[in-house]
Order: structure tokens, then C-alpha cells, then sequence
């Protein structure tokens, strides 16, 4: 159950003078993630402000208490993911009070950094990775672009649609987008070809990180999932859309997406994120209830985050244009299914989740055009060319193309926090 307390106080401030209205990273949200110094080895540290303080070192110096401590020493954050939701709200709890107390400033202050000396790495070893498909209103519009007549399929409301993804090319944002080769068949060709993607794609997604996992052949009820969230990102599943409608029949996505998967660093906590959970939009009318299994769990199960999309192309950076929004949307309306739901279906089965597998939601869009989440929704197939501010079109990515994903929470009543960036560079496809 997310209980708010002292951390979520909007009055309360920071001797980290930098936090205090920060954009993303003020004392009330506490982000998690790992970073290395030049010629160092990859730490656990919370971002506060402009700055990242190294949680190891606070551990070292006695500062942080609790049978945890010890995994902060590790170089990514499994080892305290898997202790649970209690130990991630006791970590929470302990820096909120080192960077708010003034009289503690000296002790931690010479274990801070400043976040443009750092390198931010990936914060978990990704044992699995799984893609959901829960964005309805992307469902719709990519089915609508196939099956005019029958845009969802007679399941997707009744179970929760995901597939495995691969885990080895999940990457932290700023990675280049090196462009996928693979085969390709347009419908006036009697042969697939083989070459560069033609047709390449992101997608605005959330990510999941899971904390306590389940053992093979325990579910995990639907009431008890949040507590094995151990938190949330951004997530970019690049699509190469050519690729994929040539290759996804029957067994669904394969080269079209492995190639790689960017992710946001920072791990925001569920209890940064308890102010501004909902409860889940009702049902339109005629839609059927889910099953038992899935029926239930938390009162606010909806993510209260607002969704953004920039591009910038290599033109506008020469130029020095800022990047160009190409939508803007929420979570809340996006997703058919909770977080919760999506958690419980995965272990439904008996599968094991374990600290550190990555979710992913499936591309959140808006029944609005302004929060489409990808190129081939605002492009109506490619057909309907998107025109940017200095007159550059396009219907799909192009190399030199720049996408960055950002997202906020905002609400009456509480500090604003966000969840930083992530972005992706695409370069020319390599070999042959």
C-alpha cells in the first residue's frame, strides 16, 4: 500500500540548493541509478538536484542503516531491488532526512557529484526482458492501419498482450541507434529483399523495473503486485516497421525490434510516484470486466505521468534548432491495463520474475493525435508526411534523426518531479 509521508512534503527543501524546484530531481523525488566517474567503477547513487550522491559511500560511512546497506556496494541495483518495497521505502526515508537536515550537510556533502562529471550506466543487469502491448489507443491505430473493419483483436480485452524481447541490447539513453538491416517485402514484390530499414521507428513507452520476484510456480496476486515494482523509467523500443511486416507472422516480433531498446538511468521509486498515482479510467461501456485473477488490487493504479516526444534531425543541429515536439500525452488515459495487471498476468502462470527483469508497457498513446507515441501512427502508415518547423519532412526516421522521450508529474498539492530523459541518436547501418 503507497502511504505518503514527511519525503512527499511540498514545503520541504534541500541544503543541495540546486534541488529546490528542480525540474526533475528535488528532494521529494530521489531517483535511483548508477554512474561512474572517469577511469572509476560503476556506483549505486540517488540523483538530488544537478547533483548524485554515492550511496556505497554513505553506507561506508555509517550514515544509511539496515540490513540493505550492503547491496548499495554492489554495481547495479538487483541486490537491493530484491529486497523488496519495505527496503526501498527505508532507503527513501534515510536520504530524504541526510539532504534535508542541515546539520548532516558535512558528513554527506563530500560524498556528492556533480551529474555532468558523471556517466550514467544501465541500473540493473536485465536478466529478461518483456514488451506489453497495454497503449489501446496505439492498438487501435496500428490495427485500424491493417483491419479497418476489426482494429483489436477478440482478446486484447480480456488478457493483457506481451511478448519476450531480448535483453542483451537494452541500453541506457544517449546510445547510438546503429539503423537495423534485415528483410524486407513490399506488396508489389514477389521476393523479400535484404538491406537497411526503410521504415525505422520509436515508440514512447514506461518502463518497469521489477524488485522481490516470485518463486517458479507462484503467482503473484493481483493485490500484493505493486509491492514487486521496484520502479519506473522511460522506455524506447525502436521499431523497424518494414521488418516487422514481413517477419511477424506467426511468432510476432523478432529482428524488427532486438536491435535494441533504450531506456531512461533513473529509477523512479513508487514512492516518489505515490502523490500522483489514479485510479484507472472506467471501462467504456459495453467492455468486458477482467477475469478474476486480473479484477482488484490498489485503489490508484494508473500512472499520473505526462508524456513527451522531441525530435531533432541533424539540419536543425547544425542550425542549432532546438528539437521540435511531436507529441505530448499521459500514461493515465494511454494504458487499458495497470502496472499491477501487467505484473500479475506475467507470473499468472507460475513464471519467476526476478530483480531487475525489465517491462515494458507497449507504446502509450492519446486518442488525440497530439499523443500519438510513434511515427507510424502521425504518419498514417507513411503516408501522411509530418512537416518539422524549418520545413524538413518525414515519415519515418532518417539518419542523424534525434529522439528524446521525457515525462513529468505534476499535481495540485505536491512537489514536481520528472523522470529525466532518454534519447537516441540514429547512425547508418553498418556491414552488409
Amino acid at each position: 500500500m503507497m502511504t505518503f509521508d514527511a519525503t512527499h512534503d511540498p514545503a520541504l527543501q534541500s541544503w543541495v540548493k540546486s534541488a529546490n524546484g528542480h525540474e526533475d530531481f528535488p528532494i521529494q523525488n530521489l531517483p535511483l541509478g548508477v554512474f561512474s566517474l572517469a577511469e572509476g567503477d560503476d556506483r549505486i547513487g540517488a540523483g538530488i538536484g544537478d547533483r548524485i550522491v554515492d550511496l556505497a559511500a554513505l553506507a561506508d560511512a555509517g550514515l544509511l542503516e539496515g540490513d540493505w546497506t550492503e547491496t548499495l556496494g554492489e554495481d547495479r541495483l538487483n541486490a537491493l531491488f530484491g529486497q523488496g518495497y519495505e527496503a526501498m521505502g527505508e532507503l527513501r526515508a534515510q536520504l530524504s532526512a541526510l539532504l534535508s537536515d542541515e546539520g548532516r550537510r558535512s558528513a554527506v556533502e563530500p560524498h556528492l557529484h556533480d551529474q555532468s562529471a558523471v556517466e550514467m550506466q544501465l541500473p540493473a543487469h536485465v536478466g529478461d526482458y518483456t514488451d506489453f502491448y497495454v497503449g489501446i489507443h496505439h492498438a487501435t491505430n496500428v490495427g485500424t492501419l491493417f483491419r479497418p473493419d476489426n482494429p483489436l483483436l477478440p482478446n486484447y480485452k480480456y488478457v493483457p498482450i506481451g511478448y519476450h524481447g531480448r535483453a542483451s541490447s537494452v541500453r541506457p539513453s544517449g546510445h547510438p541507434v546503429v539503423r537495423p538491416q534485415g528483410q524486407r517485402k513490399a506488396p508489389d514484390e514477389d521476393v523479400p529483399a535484404r538491406g537497411p530499414s526503410a521504415r525505422l521507428d520509436y515508440e514512447l513507452e514506461m518502463g518497469i523495473w521489477v524488485g522481490e520476484g516470485n518463486a517458479l510456480g507462484d503467482p503473484i496476486p493481483v493485490e500484493e503486485a505493486s509491492q514487486h515494482i521496484a520502479g519506473y523509467c522511460l522506455l524506447n523500443d525502436w521499431s523497424a516497421r518494414d521488418l516487422q511486416a514481413w517477419e511477424y507472422q506467426p511468432l510476432g516480433p523478432f529482428l524488427a525490434k532486438s536491435f535494441l531498446t533504450t531506456v531512461s538511468p533513473w529509477v523512479i521509486t513508487p514512492q516518489a510516484l505515490a502523490p500522483f498515482m489514479k485510479p484507472m479510467p472506467p471501462r467504456p461501456e459495453g467492455d468486458p470486466a477482467p477475469l478474476p485473477y486480473l479484477d482488484g488490487g490498489p485503489k490508484d493504479a494508473a500512472l499520473g505521468i505526462s508524456l513527451e516526444v522531441f525530435l531533432q534531425t541533424e539540419k536543425m543541429r547544425q542550425e542549432g534548432e532546438a528539437p521540435h515536439r511531436l507529441s505530448h500525452g499521459d500514461a493515465t488515459s494511454a494504458m487499458y491495463w495497470s502496472a499491477a495487471q501487467i505484473v500479475t498476468h506475467h507470473a499468472s502462470n507460475g513464471c519467476n520474475l526476478q530483480p531487475g527483469d525489465l517491462i515494458g508497457t507497449g507504446t502509450l498513446s492519446t486518442e488525440e493525435e497530439a499523443g500519438y507515441g510513434s511515427m507510424l501512427e502521425l504518419s498514417k502508415g507513411g503516408k501522411q508526411p509530418i512537416t518539422l518547423p524549418n520545413g524538413e519532412t518525414r515519415t519515418f526516421l532518417e539518419d542523424g534523426d534525434e529522439v528524446t522521450l521525457k515525462a513529468r508529474c505534476e499535481k495540485e498539492g505536491a512537489a514536481s518531479i520528472g523522470l529525466g530523459s532518454c534519447t537516441g541518436r540514429v547512425l547508418p547501418a553498418r556491414g552488409s
